[in-house]
C-alpha cells in the first residue's frame, strides 16, 4: 500500500534535493507533481486541493526561505501536513458502561467478520474480555466464520443462526455478554454489496438497542474513489466514530485512507495488515506519513520484533551461538519468527531508505517466499535427532529426507552447507545477531 505514491514523492523530493535556493516557480512544479501523485492514489479531488493549498502556503512562505536546506524544509511540510490530513492516533473510547459494545459496519466484502475477531484478540492481549456477537445473517456462512474464529481463539461468542432479525440477536448477544461477565462486546453487523435504504435503518434499529460506545466503519483500503460516498453514507446514518482500514498490505493505492479520515473527520483507529489473526496494527499517523515519504518506520518494526522475540530468549540463543551449539532447530524457530513479522519487502518498507531495495525485493519475493518454504519442508521432515546433530545425516538419511520434503538431495546438501557455514559466523561473531546470508540455496 502506498508504493506508487510513495514512489512519486520520493522522486519530487529528489529533484527539489538537486537545487539550492528553491524558487516558488519551484514549488508550484514540485506541487503539481505531489497534486498528480495524490490524485493518482485515488485521493480524493477536495481532500488533495485542500492538501496541496496548504503546503503551498507554507512552502512558499519564510520558514522554507530562511532554512540552511530549504528542500528538506519542503519535506518537513509536507510530513506535517500528512500528519494532519491522517489525523490523530485513534485509541478506543470505551465509555464507563459494562460491557461496552462496539458496533462493526461496512460493506459486504470489506472484513468486517475477520477484523472482529482480529479487534477481540487486540481487546483480550489488553486485559479485557471480549464477547463475540454473529449479526450478520445475509452473507453465507458469515455466521459459521465468525464460530469457527471465536472457537479458534478460544473467545466466547453469540449466535442464532440466520434466521432471527439482526437487531433481535444483538440485543440478546448483550443478554448474554453481560451474563458471561463480558467488558467488551463486538457486533458483527450485516453489510451489503452498495449502501441501501433497509441495511441503514437495520443498523440504525442495531444502535438503538445496543447504545454502541464505539460505532467502527471496516472499510478495504483497496476502495478507491468509491471510500468517499461509503465513508459519508454510513457517517450520515448511524454516526461512525472510528475507522479501521483493511488489506492494508494488499495493491491498495492507499487514497481511501486518507480521504475517508478527512472526509468523516473521525480517526483511523486500526490497520488489517495481513491475513493472519494477529496482523492488526494501532493506527499510527506519523509512522504512516513517514513510510509514505520513504522515511521508514523503525517503531513499527520494534513492536513486531518485540512481539515475535523473548528477551530470554535471546540470551540463550546467543549463549548457543558463542558455544558453537546453534542447531537446525534454532534456525527453523528464527526464521519462522521473522516471517511472522511480515514479508521481506513489508520490513525492507519500514526500514529507512530502503525503498529502492524494496522494489528488487517485491520482484523477486515469491521466490523468496518458495525458498523459505522449500527450507521449512527440508527440516521438517528431520528427525528431532537430526536437526540437532546434522552430523549423522548420511546418503540414507538425506534421501530419505529430500523424498519427505519434495526436494533433491542436492538441496538438502546445499542447505547443511550454508548451515555449517552460518555456524561458523555465528561462533566468531557471538554478537546474537543473525548474520544476513544469500540465497539459501546459493
Amino acid at each position: 500500500m502506498f508504493e506508487s505514491l510513495s514512489d512519486r514523492l520520493q522522486n519530487v523530493f529528489e529533484q527539489l534535493g538537486r537545487k539550492g535556493l528553491i524558487t516558488e516557480a519551484d514549488v508550484n512544479t514540485a506541487m503539481r507533481e505531489v497534486r498528480m501523485a495524490l490524485l493518482e492514489a485515488d485521493v480524493n479531488l477536495k481532500v488533495a486541493k485542500e492538501f496541496i493549498n496548504r503546503v503551498k502556503e507554507r512552502a512558499i512562505g519564510a520558514e522554507v526561505q530562511k532554512a540552511l536546506k530549504p528542500s528538506q524544509q519542503v519535506i518537513k511540510i509536507v510530513h506535517e501536513e500528512l500528519m494532519e490530513t491522517l489525523g490523530q492516533p485513534g485509541r478506543l473510547n470505551l465509555g464507563k458502561s459494562i460491557p461496552s459494545v462496539i458496533m462493526l459496519v461496512g460493506l459486504q466484502g470489506s472484513g468486517k467478520t475477520t477484523t472482529a475477531a482480529k479487534l477481540a484478540l487486540v481487546l483480550r492481549r489488553e486485559g479485557r474480555r471480549p464477547f463475540l456477537v454473529a449479526a450478520d445473517t445475509y452473507r453465507p456462512a458469515a455466521v459459521d466464520q465468525l464460530v469457527t474464529l471465536a472457537k479458534q481463539l478460544d473467545m466466547p461468542y453469540h449466535e442464532e443462526g440466520t434466521s432471527a432479525a439482526p437487531p433481535d440477536i444483538c440485543e440478546r448477544g448483550l443478554k448474554a455478554a453481560r451474563e458471561a461477565n463480558a467488558s467488551v462486546v463486538l457486533l458483527d453487523t450485516a453489510g451489503r454489496l452498495q449502501i441501501d435504504e433497509d441495511m441503514m435503518g437495520e443498523l440504525t434499529a442495531i444502535k438503538a438497542r445496543t447504545n454502541p460506545a464505539e460505532i467502527l466503519l471496516v472499510a478495504d483500503a483497496m476502495t478507491g474513489q468509491e471510500a468517499v460516498r461509503i465513508a459519508e453514507g454510513f457517517n450520515d446514518a448511524v454516526g461512525v466514530t472510528g475507522l479501521i482500514l483493511t488489506k492494508v498490505d494488499g495493491d491498495a493505492r492507499g487514497g481511501a485512507a486518507i480521504s475517508m479520515r478527512a472526509v468523516t473527520g473521525v480517526p483511523i483507529k486500526y490497520m488489517g495488515v495481513g491475513e493472519k489473526l494477529d496482523a492488526f496494527e494501532l493506527f499510527h499517523p506519523d509512522r504512516l506519513a513517514s513510510r509514505i515519504l520513504g522515511m521508514g518506520d523503525m517503531m513499527t518494526l520494534i513492536e513486531r520484533a518485540e512481539m515475535e522475540f523473548d528477551e530470554k530468549e535471546a540470551e540463550k540463543l546467543q549463549r548457543k551461538m558463542m558455544k558453537n551449539q546453534f542447531t537446525l532447530e534454532d534456525f527453523l524457530d528464527q526464521m519462522q519468527k521473522i516471517k511472522r513479522m511480515g514479508s521481506i519487502s513489508q520490513i525492507l518498507d519500514m526500514l529507512p531508505g530502503m525503498g529502492q531495495l524494496r522494489k528488487q525485493v517485491d520482484i523477486n519475493n515469491e521466490d523468496a517466499q518458495k525458498q523459505m518454504k522449500k527450507v521449512e519442508a527440508i527440516i521438517y521432515s528431520m528427525t528431532p535427532d537430526e536437526r540437532r546433530n546434522p552430523k549423522k545425516l548420511n546418503a540414507s538419511r538425506k534421501r530419505r529426507i529430500a523424498a519427505g520434503s519434495g526436494v533433491e538431495v542436492q538441496d538438502v546438501n546445499a542447505l547443511l552447507k550454508q548451515f555449517r557455514e552460518m555456524q561458523k559466523m555465528m561462533k566468531i561473531i557471538g554478537s546474537g545477531r543473525m548474520p544476513k546470508i544469500p540465497g539459501l540455496f546459493g
